[in-house]
């Protein structure tokens, strides 16, 4: 029973993704989908929260489309859903932002909508500043957390943690993001800039910065403590990093706590789904892991201005891995 809890399309994600969301959702039959959870990003509500390719032609049409746009994707998503319903499973969420706290009502607000199942709790910025974007801007984000990566992984999960106690995402999404980036940590094919990121000392764990591995435990624990998901996610694998999303030593702390993983191809069109599923599952496999975890929507709930009641279902890797139709 193969699925995604977290995806995007070109359609309501313009200049970040490809393709419309009915073709990728088509798609994501034809590969063995049996659940696609839909989950474009949230709208941001400031100028200096746009990325570069948003502030052409004009950063306030920009800004001002953002809303809107979202309000568009929720009623194609639940049209989509209606259409699609005996050939595949569509969930209706988005994923979150957290640049800054004020963010939090606005995540509260946008998840209380009835066509709302979820939401992914993602970050995807420190200080402020973007850290997935480009390495440069992972530099800047350096510079802006006090010059040092260690400082800035210290940043960013603070930062998560005031998301998590917040909004407490039933998944939390790319759990270690910094690392798409790190020159020091973590990296291998997938950039790491001029040189300008601080300083360029390689580690071989995050537990040689006592104060960053703590958080990272501590914001573990948090999530244990409501119950909330990790998303494994592979597109981590597809940028050149070694590892999906979180990376070995956290997904073992996590299975240590007896904690829960979801599955996610982070997909941004259709060539992306299911983008290296099977390196993910046979990663999640060597650390022991049997089974995944996705939302489902109860049939007969729901409409009319009701959210429909979203209960927790289990599959199997086995499983997962039976309904998949891949040419990999």
């Amino acid at each position: 029973m193969a699925f995604t809890m977290h995806s995007h399309s070109g359609q309501f994600c313009p200049g970040h993704a490809k393709d419309q969301l009915e073709d990728i959702i088509l798609h994501a039959i034809k590969v063995g989908y049996k659940t696609i959870g839909l989950t474009e990003h949230m709208p941001r509500t400031a100028l200096s929260d746009l990325y570069p390719e948003e502030l052409l032609p004009s950063p306030e049409k920009s800004l001002a489309a953002l809303a809107p746009r979202h309000e568009a994707y929720l009623a194609e998503a639940a049209r989509l859903q209606t259409k699609y319903a005996s050939q595949i499973h569509v969930l209706v969420g988005f994923e979150g932002e957290w640049i800054r706290p004020a963010y939090a009502s606005l995540i509260r607000s946008l998840a209380a909508h009835p066509a709302v199942d979820y939401f992914v709790g993602s970050l995807h910025h420190a200080r402020g500043v973007p850290i997935d974007f480009d390495a440069a801007m992972y530099a800047q984000a350096v510079a802006a957390c006090g010059g040092t990566e260690e400082a800035l992984w210290a940043v960013y999960l603070d930062e998560q943690f005031a998301m998590l106690r917040e909004v407490r995402p039933r998944v939390v999404g790319h759990f270690d993001l910094p690392r798409l980036f790190s020159r020091c940590i973590g990296r291998s094919a997938a950039g790491g800039g001029d040189g300008n990121a601080g300083e360029s000392k390689k580690i071989k764990s995050l537990k040689e910065w006592k104060g960053v591995w703590e958080r990272v435990v501590r914001n573990l624990e948090f999530v244990m403590g409501y119950e909330g998901w990790l998303e494994c996610n592979t597109s981590g694998l597809r940028k050149g990093l070694d590892e999906a999303y979180p990376s070995r030593e956290i997904a073992e702390e996590w299975v240590r706590m007896g904690g829960r993983f979801t599955f996610s191809d982070d997909s941004h069109g259709t060539a992306q789904v299911a983008t290296n599923y099977h390196r993910g599952l046979d990663y999640l496999e060597g650390l022991g892991v049997r089974e995944l975890w996705a939302l489902e929507r109860r049939p007969g709930t729901g409409g009319e201005g009701r959210k429909a009641e979203v209960v927790e279902r289990s599959v199997t890797i086995d499983e997962f891995r039976a309904s998949l139709r891949l040419e990999e």
